[in-house]
């Protein structure tokens, strides 16, 4: 060591020590001498969890080629020029160009995925446009740098010389939320102050639009624990659709031709797919990426790092071919490489933060001696605990159903970012059980797709190959959680270890030094984010709020306190699982089988993960495997029944005391009889009903993806509306109540928003016209009025309960990429 290393080891000072579990749950204030006093102190029990929810969305906008912007950007693009200008002369084939005419072209549907809009500036109020001035600005807190650069991609002038506004759609609903608040005189101040403090929870994720929970939501027993969570975020997509009619009538979009839409969908669109198949990388970040108007001081500098996602994801994919090669999976040169652009962003789920109050006390009091230090090794090794159940989340809870075609099984595609994320063992264990699934052999000899799709085409016709139909797919096509490596594991407790696996992962050309950690449950950390807790991140597309999502944060947050107990009681610690990467690959295996809909998975025989093992003792039907000497075949339903029958056995006492019993009985139903219960079959069931199939198989894969879009874009949104309608009737009904109790305030919103009619009576007379989409402006714009006052109620109902409950109340996170 040279003197200058020596003289900066030496300023550094020696590394905190690390504590120990024990001065971890100590300082934490758990204490484990008896069941009731360990119910009332252990994190995430009783009523110590809130939540909240993100939301990703697809947009899109309906009408003809020549008055959507999508389609008029690539029409007017210096890429289609010069492609059109190199064909003429030679330069280039026409093949591309024809490609890229004929997607503008064939489109009969007339909907276009992740349009902007364009509307002229005139048709802005005052509120709107100083929203929209403001968000234009370089840094809105140094108004003096002048505007972004890009400004002119937002405020253009047409031909006639009139000044258009030009915005994504995530974008369109903070301008409508704008608009709203000052389109009447003499609104309630409740109403416009909620309403502009609402704006800041309409952003863009890297491609789609996303919403964050409006408040903090307590999650209580008596309420229905998840239940509160469901409510909230249905009444939040309620107030979206609400807010996306009324930029359509208030801005005129209809009469140019245009119709903007947001709902829940959770693959990349296909036509997105197909589009991105022949044009550049760069030309496919202008289209799609987030311009980061909204959520952001520096918004350019913001779209700069979402460009760096896209590259770097891209490139990602693309290392990930040298891989399967180092797996043995691609034995020859023969590979269809991925394309240089990546639709992963593309995908939207949902995300499920917990937050625990008691850990978030401890750690904003100065004299509880609990630190980050404690905070990390409990919080690890809990996620460590909580990422062995979930499986039963993937198809029980959300799905995204999937077609792959025959031609679609190249392993370089159908494997999408898992060479990141499971070791080679399991990598080839998985794609092994993945072909024979899908019945990909002939004469018993495996057969996989050539490439060229002249030769796969007749050969799958021939031999009546149809490819498989995967019931999470979302979960392969988006990097989920990334593999820790041998030097720096991602949950072993210590501090910086997350910096570490980044910094790894960049040098491997995985992800990037300033990308956030894909993780399937990512620690929210005090000190960065105001509260304790973990953040969900494995969840698709809910078929409904309050039967799936509500039911999901149940088990989310019973699964946490869960992990807890078993720390505080000395049953697991980070000794049990192992941190080294195989150990680690070898519990995600089953999460990512489960989304493929695998039979089975195998585990070694002496694995080092007690915690496992314990767990496979309850585990019925297990044998030795005859193709892996060593290993134990076990049946991914099997698995999955044995980790009800743990909670149950050892977690009665939270089950109890969240009153979570029909959350275990509806769980159980979920598994036992997946096609009628479980949001896979749910979902699949109404899919199919789009095309008059009974299974999937028995369409073309894109005969079924193109129905599964259209499934969600008409049929599963309008589902969505009718239950956050229900879940706002049954609002308006409690205010009416106690509006008769004297209460001025609420007497004076109900008066200048349903006429004095009655809220609940105003909502179900225009209630058929609304899901006919057809209302009136005024009348439109009344109910968006409504929906912001229960929100601003809710806030004070949750707020006087944290308040009334003494505990450290912090801010609703916001989740933003990276």
């Amino acid at each position: 060591m040279d003197s200058e290393a020596r003289l900066i080891k030496f300023q550094e000072g020696p590394p905190p020590r690390q504590p120990t579990l024990a001065e971890a749950l100590k300082r934490a204030g758990i204490d484990p001498r008896d069941s009731d006093r360990l119910l009332m102190t252990l994190p995430f029990a009783g009523e110590d969890a809130t939540a909240g929810s993100e939301t990703e969305l697809q947009a899109a906008v309906c009408g003809d080629r020549h008055r959507v912007d999508l389609p008029l950007a690539i029409e007017s693009s210096r890429y289609m020029t010069n492609l059109l200008k190199r064909a003429r002369s030679g330069d280039s084939p026409g093949q591309l160009a024809g490609e890229l005419e004929r997607f503008l072209a064939d489109n009969p549907q007339g909907v276009w995925e992740n349009s902007y809009v364009r509307f002229p500036f005139r048709l802005l109020n005052a509120e709107a446009r100083q929203v929209f001035q403001a968000d234009l600005l370089a840094d809105k807190r140094s108004p003096e740098r002048g505007r972004r650069s890009d400004a002119g991609r937002f405020l253009i002038e047409v031909a006639d010389g009139e000044a258009q506004v030009r915005v994504p759609v995530s974008y369109l609903l903070k301008l409508a939320m704008a608009d709203v608040i000052a389109a009447r005189p003499g609104l309630p101040e409740s109403i416009v102050a909620t309403g502009r403090s609402l704006m800041g929870h309409y952003l863009n994720d890297n491609t789609s639009p996303e919403t964050h929970s409006f408040h903090v939501v307590p999650m209580r027993p008596d309420a229905g624990m998840g239940k509160a969570l469901a409510r909230e975020t249905a009444k939040r997509h309620l107030l979206t659709e609400l807010l996306i009619r009324y930029a359509n009538r208030r801005f005129e979009l209809g009469e140019s031709g245009q119709q903007a839409r947001v709902y829940f969908a959770p693959h990349p669109p296909q036509r997105q797919r197909a589009l991105n198949a022949i044009i550049p990388d760069s030309f496919y970040r202008e289209l799609f990426m987030s311009p980061c108007l909204a959520g952001w001081d520096e918004g350019e500098k913001k779209h700069h790092y979402m460009h760096l996602c896209h590259q770097t994801l891209s490139r990602s994919q693309i290392n990930a071919v040298a891989k399967l090669r180092e797996a043995g999976i691609i034995a020859n040169n023969l590979v269809v490489l991925p394309t240089l652009s990546n639709t992963s962003l593309a995908n939207n789920g949902v995300h499920v933060s917990l937050g625990s109050r008691r850990l978030t006390s401890r750690l904003a009091a100065p004299g509880s001696g609990f630190h980050a230090g404690h905070e990390k090794i409990l919080g690890d090794l809990a996620i460590k605990i909580a990422e062995h159940f979930l499986p039963l989340f993937v198809g029980s809870y959300t799905a995204a159903p999937y077609r792959l075609d025959f031609k679609d099984f190249h392993p370089e595609r159908a494997l999408g970012f898992l060479p990141h994320q499971l070791d080679y063992t399991h990598l080839r264990m998985l794609w092994r059980r993945w072909r024979k699934k899908a019945r990909l052999s002939v004469c018993g000899q495996t057969l996989t797709p050539f490439g060229p799709e002249w030769i796969d085409r007749p050969v799958s016709r021939m031999f009546g190959l149809r490819g498989d139909f995967v019931p999470d797919f979302r979960l392969l096509d988006y990097p989920i959680c990334f593999l820790s490596t041998d030097r720096s594991p991602a949950f072993d407790g210590r501090l910086g270890n997350h910096d570490q696996l980044r910094e790894d992962l960049a040098e491997m050309g995985v992800t990037d030094r300033q990308m956030s950690l894909y993780l399937f449950l990512k620690p929210r950390e005090f000190a960065t984010m105001g509260f304790s807790g973990v953040e969900g991140r494995h969840y698709s597309l809910f078929e409904q709020f309050g039967r799936d999502l509500g039911y999901a944060t149940s088990l989310q947050t019973l699964i946490m306190a869960f992990a807890y107990q078993l720390i505080a009681t000395g049953v697991v610690s980070h000794g049990d699982i192992p941190d080294d990467p195989v150990t680690e690959s070898e519990r995600r295996q089953i999460f990512f089988g489960t989304a493929v809909d695998l039979p089975t998975f195998f585990v070694r025989a002496d694995t080092p993960n007690r915690f496992l093992r314990q767990i496979l003792g309850r585990t019925c039907q297990t044998r030795t495997s005859h193709r892996y000497a060593g290993y134990l075949r076990i049946h991914h339903s099997e698995y999955r029944q044995a980790l009800v029958r743990l909670l149950k056995d050892q977690a009665t006492g939270l089950i109890e005391a969240l009153r979570l019993d029909t959350m275990i009985d509806d769980l159980k139903l979920r598994l036992e009889l997946p096609a009628e219960c479980s949001v896979a079959g749910r979902l699949t069931r109404g899919i199919l009903g789009e095309v008059n199939a009974s299974h999937p198989l028995q369409v073309s894969a894109p005969e079924f993806n193109q129905a599964a879009e259209r499934y969600y874009r008409e049929t599963l949104a309008r589902q969505h509306l009718v239950e956050g309608l229900e879940y706002l009737e049954r609002d308006l009904q409690r205010l009416d109540e106690v509006a008769h109790l004297d209460d001025p305030s609420i007497r004076g919103a109900l008066a200048s928003t349903s006429g004095g009619q009655g809220a609940a009576a105003f909502l179900r007379r225009i209630k058929a016209d609304l899901l006919a989409d057809r209302l009136e402006t005024g009348v439109l714009l009344r109910l968006i009025h409504l929906v912001i006052f229960t929100t601003h109620r809710d806030r004070l109902r949750a707020d006087s309960f944290l308040d009334k409950t003494h505990a450290h109340n912090y801010p609703t996170p916001v989740y933003r990429a990276g």
